[in-house]
Formats: structure tokens, sequence, C-alpha cells
């Protein structure tokens, strides 16, 4: 048997290849800009739970998992989140942990409820000093706190310095019996309280007023909260340390040598990637990314100093007949970079450029989806050149920072040394925190006075592991909570009306599962009870790639996931017809003009002259859009005529040859493959009986003008690109008699009488053009035109609806507007 390429690698290459696609997972996966739909971020995560997973991806991308705090108390104060749920989220979390005593200060539930009801505030030493000096915190107890909280802090506070520390100011700590064994020494107490005489009068503390016994309450406070948190260990484990060679270096000297490696990378990739709009193409493109790279930088001499050994070391590798794969071997031990870490030292490089490199990594997955695909194992040519540019760069920038010249795997010890370590949380910084929960939860001076050093402990524990983080993840899940709620209430209250079920529907329709067809849907049901609607995946299960007759390239109609195995074509249904190809002519000589003149237009010479001849022509089009868009949409129209494919048409669905391909004979679906589409549309949306005299399959897509994300506006389940075809598809599947006879045989029968229309509806216009209404029997006409009527007022209530959601919207807006 033959035996692949894999099986000849040697293991650790084999291992290598594995990691490079591990770590490709972690690339974006969004494809051209032509198909821009969407993009998860977390698709690599996608096994492990939310939490998990949203965590995990900021590690690696470093970005923020959630929310902020104060984000989050924002859509607190809007009613987004409601206490009772946030109460619950985390009772749920806490388990039977809730309800157990924190030094019988309160219960774990009651900490951590008051950390995420009230802002903790903090910051940089410097400005935390500057706030407790300069603002009233140490005067006035924070607004939140509840009035009688207040009171009990002042009163008790009062009570305690009468009673038990009157003398202390003197040098003498008169404690309270059975309290001899606290550890808080008098001498700190002592320091504590003399700093607070230093600024109100001990001699005339009789006549205090509520406001100074307040400031004093306050200012003991947080003294004891700062002698409290002395010299506790932190409990917040550092961040961990960077494990490329770049972050190490640019973190101990502030130089960073991607930006010498991006210089030329960035350059090269735009040239490479391609897709016929430059003017030179890129020599030795179709070698691959690594011989492209080598044959153009292998000879001359650069300007760049540290670029100087880069064709040396090209001429070597090429020379030497090493593979990219074993280039990049030979780049991770020359960095030493050990086995145990490589998965994510790739990883990083990789993320580095990322997209860039999920560009190459797309085109070289899914070459269908561009005019020109790059050949497989790009992406492993594109890692391996660019290990040799960074060891070049990391070379020169660590001569020029650290004057180092030993060799690059001792590199990353040598930048640590000139690393400060994570500096842990100042006494004022976590003193604060203690301070501020304090207030809000009625912890008394007296109370906190009297723990000892391993209660501190216990406590600033509990605080500090519910971080920031922590919070958050809390926060987002009562938010997720009030949605479900709210979701499940609307549910729960419309099935209590359940509305009467036709013994025959007057008519059905089926439309794309998008929130963009969800309200269009609605309107329809609002106008017509006696219908019966259904959703679905919007490509309808018809995975295909399709040329529309005025189209020059196959497109994929399917979700970004699946790649297709079978070709459609739109053909008009009288090839005969001149008018057809005359304006098929057209279109060919204005493609081909407005090409060059792009090209032309980006040459010095021919740029200078168009912009001086055409430049204020070119304002005319745009001006007429911006004052008189009806008129000017009037014109496009007509001019489109003449280029406009002429109806009818009609898509070539059934295949004659065994094997699906582009090529003729080989376009479209065998009878069984329609058979089983058709059967999984119809099980899936449950409608299996009670078939209508009419059925309407609605696609999606948009139309807008000078938008470069235009199909981010288009069917997700179609890629990114108009439903419509998949839509006409399927009512031409279940319109024809051979695929019914087969459906009959599967339990499936559809009524002779029973006709499926195809169509689109255009969400940016809220218009619907229906296909191939010339097949349409007489016998069903006036009711399609009933039912037409009906779509028309459902996509006048959609637009208005829509409409009402500017600000420059009148409230009298009508539906005719």
């Amino acid at each position: 048997s033959p035996v692949s390429a894999s099986d000849k690698r040697p293991s650790h290459l084999t291992d290598l290849q594995e990691a490079i696609e591990q770590a490709a997972h972690l690339l974006p996966s969004q494809g051209p800009i032509t198909v821009f739909i969407h993009h998860n971020t977390l698709h690599a995560f996608e096994n492990l739970p939310f939490d998990e997973a949203v965590q995990q991806g900021a590690r690696i991308f470093g970005c923020h998992p959630y929310l902020t705090e104060d984000r989050y108390r924002a859509e607190w104060v809007r009613g987004r989140i409601r206490f009772a749920e946030l109460r619950e989220v985390l009772r749920e979390d806490l388990k039977e942990a809730a309800d157990e005593k924190v030094l019988d200060l309160c219960t774990r539930l009651e900490l951590r409820l008051a950390m995420l009801q009230y802002p903790l505030r903090s910051g940089p030493v410097e400005e935390l000093l500057w706030h407790v000096a300069e603002t009233d915190a140490l005067r006035r107890v924070r607004c939140e706190a509840a009035s009688a909280i207040r009171e009990q802090l002042i009163a008790e506070t009062r009570h305690w310095f009468l009673r038990d520390l009157r003398e202390t100011g003197n040098g003498r700590c008169r404690t309270e019996r059975g309290n001899a064994g606290r550890e808080c020494d008098a001498a700190g107490l002592s320091a504590i309280l003399n700093g607070i005489f230093e600024r109100l009068n001990e001699k005339t503390l009789e006549a205090w007023s509520n406001g100074e016994w307040e400031e004093f309450a306050l200012r003991a406070l947080w003294g004891i909260c700062c002698q409290g948190v002395a010299d506790l260990p932190p409990f917040v484990p550092p961040p961990p340390t960077p494990i490329r060679h770049r972050d190490l270096l640019l973190a101990a000297t502030g130089a960073d040598s991607d930006l010498l490696v991006h210089d030329i990378l960035i350059r090269f990739c735009a040239a490479f990637l391609d897709q016929g709009l430059a003017s030179w193409p890129l020599p030795h493109r179709d070698e691959g990314f690594f011989r492209a790279f080598c044959a153009l930088y292998r000879t001359g001499r650069p300007p760049e100093h540290w670029r100087r050994g880069l064709s040396q070391e090209l001429s070597r590798l090429e020379d030497a007949r090493v593979s990219p794969l074993e280039s990049i071997h030979e780049s991770l031990e020359i960095l030493g970079v050990s086995s145990a870490e490589r998965h994510d030292y790739l990883a990083a490089t990789l993320l580095a450029l990322r997209g860039w490199a999920g560009m190459i990594w797309q085109m070289e997955l899914r070459g269908d989806r561009v005019v020109r695909p790059v050949p497989r194992g790009s992406l492993v040519e594109y890692l391996a050149i660019r290990l040799v540019l960074e060891r070049l760069a990391l070379a020169e920038t660590a001569r020029d920072t650290l004057a180092f010249t030993g060799p690059l795997e001792a590199l990353r010890d040598e930048a640590r040394k000139y690393l400060d370590g994570p500096r842990p949380p100042s006494v004022e910084q976590r003193a604060f925190v203690v301070f501020q929960l304090a207030q809000v939860l009625g912890w008394v001076p007296e109370k906190l006075y009297r723990l000892s050093k391993q209660e501190w402990h216990v406590l600033l524990r509990e605080i500090e592991t519910f971080s920031s983080l922590e919070r958050r993840r809390i926060f987002h899940q009562a938010y997720e909570r009030r949605f479900y709620t709210r979701s499940l209430d609307a549910l729960a209250l419309h099935v209590r009306k359940p509305a009467a079920t036709p013994l025959k529907p007057r008519f059905q329709a089926l439309f794309c599962i998008d929130e963009r067809e969800e309200s269009l849907r609605r309107h329809l049901e609002e106008l017509a009870p006696d219908a019966e609607t259904f959703s679905l995946a919007g490509f309808f299960f018809i995975p295909m790639y399709y040329r529309g007759a005025a189209d020059a390239h196959f497109v994929p109609l399917c979700p970004a996931g699946i790649q297709p195995q079978h070709w459609v074509v739109e053909q008009v249904v009288d090839p005969f017809d001149g008018s057809h190809q005359r304006r098929a002519r057209r279109r060919r000589v204005l493609g081909m003009a407005s090409h060059h003149l792009h090209l032309g237009s980006r040459t010095f010479a021919l740029g200078a002259l168009l912009a001086t001849a055409v430049g204020v022509l070119a304002s005319v089009p745009l001006l007429a859009r911006i004052f008189s868009p009806r008129w000017t949409s009037r014109l496009r129209r007509r001019l489109g005529h003449f280029f406009r494919t002429p109806p009818p048409t009609r898509l070539q669905l059934e295949r004659r040859e065994t094997a699906p391909g582009p090529a003729n004979g080989q376009v479209g679906f065998t009878l069984e493959e329609m058979t089983d589409i058709g059967e999984r549309v119809l099980r899936d949306i449950g409608l299996t009986a009670r078939f209508a005299r009419l059925v309407l399959i609605l696609g999606h897509g948009s139309t807008s003008m000078n938008n470069p994300h235009e199909s981010a506006h288009d069917c997700g389940a179609c890629g990114g690109s108009r439903g419509g075809p998949n839509a006409r598809a399927l009512a031409q599947i279940l319109n024809d008699p051979r695929i019914r006879a087969r459906l009959h045989q599967r339990g499936i029968a559809i009524p002779m009488e029973t006709v499926f229309v195809g169509g689109m509806h255009n969400t940016s216009n809220d218009k619907i053009t229906l296909y191939d209404l010339d097949c349409l029997p007489a016998s069903h006409r006036d009711e399609f035109a009933s039912v037409h009527a009906l779509l028309k007022q459902a996509c006048d209530r959609n637009a208005h609806e829509r409409s009402r959601r500017f600000a420059s919207a009148p409230l009298t807006l009508t539906f005719e507007a």
C-alpha cells in the first residue's frame, strides 16, 4: 500500500506538525470579506464550559473575559440585573458554604453579596493615599451604607472609646476584661489614636458633634485596617511569565523585536495573498510561501543591519534542502524551546500576527472561497520564515539593549534578570478594600481591633479570593439569568392563551432562523392567524457552490464549517436569445474596464491624470445619492436593464453524471440526493402532513452601498451570501413529481394541489422577490395574489418597526411612510 508523507517523517516532525495544527485552531477562522458574516472568537474552546472557555481565551488572547464591574452595575441600575437573581446565582455557586460564618462578622453569602452590590474602589498607591487625604473618605461614611449602620458605627465607636480606650492616648491601654489575649498591641493602637487627636481636639471630645465622632470612627477604622492587613501574604497568584523571547525582552528593555519582523512580514503576506489586484504578481507564488520568500530575499544586501544575515541563512536552508518543518524544529532548538512548552510557544508566535496568519490558514483550508488560493502547507512555511526572522531580530535587539551576544537559548534567562518581580498589593490597597466593606456591613472598629493576626489572615483571604474576575463571573451569570427568566416568562404567558390551530392552514411559510427574519415572521402571523410558519437554517440543507447567470465565479452557499460537494448554476431559459449574450458581453467589458481603471488609478502617471481629468466628475454620483436618492435609484435601475440577466431563468438542479463537479453534466444533484434533502427539511420542521395549497420558502439577504462588510448583513447559514438560491432550489425540488413520489414511499405524502414558491426577503428595504412565478398554476393565482398582498403588508409593518428605532423617526410614522 502507498505510504503517506506523514508516515515517512521522523516522529519529532510528526509531533511538531500536530502541535502547529493545534495552535492554528486559535487563529481567526473568518473567511474572506466577500463572505464575511460572523466570527466566534471562542471556536477553539467550544469543548469547555462557558466560564472556563472565556477565561482561557482571555489569558491566551490578552483580552477581558467579561464586562467590567461598572458596566454590570450600570445594568443593575437599569433593571437588567436584579438583586434576587444575583443572590440566587451566588447561593447556587457557593452551595453549602453560603451560610458559613466568616469570623462571626457575617456569612460568606453576605460578604460576597456586599462585594457585588457596592463598588470596591482601588488604584495605585499614590492615587489611593491622595484620595484618603484629600477627600471626605475619612470624614463621612460612604453614601451606600444604610443610615442604621452609620448610626451604629458612630455610637459603638464612641462607647468603646469612652469605656476602654480613654487613657490610651497617654500611653496606657486599658483593655476590657477577657480581652487580654488579643494580638493588636497597645502601642499600635496608641499611634492610631494619637494621629487622630492631631486633627481632632481630645480635650473637647465631650462636646464633639456626631460629625466629629463619625470622623473619629472612620479614622480609627482606617488605622486598624492598615494595621490588621500588614505583613500578610498575597492570596492572588501573580500573572504567568511570558513564554516568548520578544515579550520578556520588551518587558525588560522596552524594545520590541516584533516591529522589525512585522515590517517585512506584513508586506510579504500582502503580496502573497493578493487576489489579482496588485500590478506586479509575486514571483514563485505558486511554489509556496517558503520558496517565494527565499527567492525574493536570498539575494541583495538589505539596508537594515538586522537583516544582513538573512540572505545567507536562506541560502543555507535552500542549499541543504531543509524543509519548512525541519526549519521550524531547528529554530525552536536554537531558541531553547523545550518540548513541554512547544505548543504554547507556537501558539503565541502565530497569534503575534494573528490576522495575517489566520488569513493564510483559512485560504489554505478553504481555497474554494477565494479566486487565488494558496498551496497546502502555507501556514507551516509562514511559521518557518517567521522564526528565522525572529532569530535575527532578537539577536539584534538583545545586542543593542542588553549588550547580550550569547546564544539565543539563554536570552530568556538573561532578560528575566532585568525584570522586576510582580509587585504585591500595598498595605494601603488591601486595607482600603476592608475599610469600604466594613462601612456597608457594619464592622465597627472594636470588632476588627479584637481580631488576631490569624483571623485577619482568614478575613483577607475570603475577600481577596473573591477577586474581580470571580465577581464579574457571578455578575454575568445573573445577567444571563435575567434573560432566561424574561424569555421563559414570555413563553409561559403565551402558552396560557394558545391560538386555535386550523384544520388546514391558509398558507404556510418557511423562514431562516436568523433574528432578522423573526420580526417579519411575527408580523405575518399577526396579519394571518390562520397561516402557519416554520423556521430552519437558511441554506435549507442544500450546501452548494452556486453561480448565477450573471456571475463569473461559484460561491459557496452553506455555513462556513461545511464544504459543499455539489455545484448549481442558474441558466437562462432561452439561451439562443441574443439579448443574454449581448448583456453578458457588456458586463464583461465593463468588468475589465473597471479592473484596469482600478489598477491604473494607483499608478503615478495614470493616477495623476485620472484624478485631474475625472476626479470632479466622480463626486456627481455621490452628490446625487445624497440629495436625490430616489431619482438616483430609478436611474440606476434603468441603466442596470442593459446589463441585467433577462428573465426567465431556471436552476440546473438535476445531475446527469455520477460524480459531481463544476463542469457541464456534473452540475446538480441526483434524484436520490434531492429526495434526501426534501425529506430532511420536511421532517426537521415537522411538516409531514396538513400541507397548505401554497407553501412559501423564503431566504434572506441585503443590499447596501459602499459597504465592504455588506455580506455581514446577508445570511449566516449561507456563509455570508444571500439565501434566495437555496430557497428557490428547495421549492424546485419539492415541486418535482418524481421527488414527491419518492417521498410518498418514505411516508410523506405531498398533495398534488400543494405548490412551493421560493423567494428572498431583502432585509435592507423589506422587499420580497419570488421566483419561478411563471410556473405557478392558474388555479393558485388568485390565492397567491391574496398571500402576496399579506406579505407586502407584513414587510411594511416590519419596516415601520425597524424605522421607529431611529431617533429621528417621528412618533406619527405610518406603515405607508
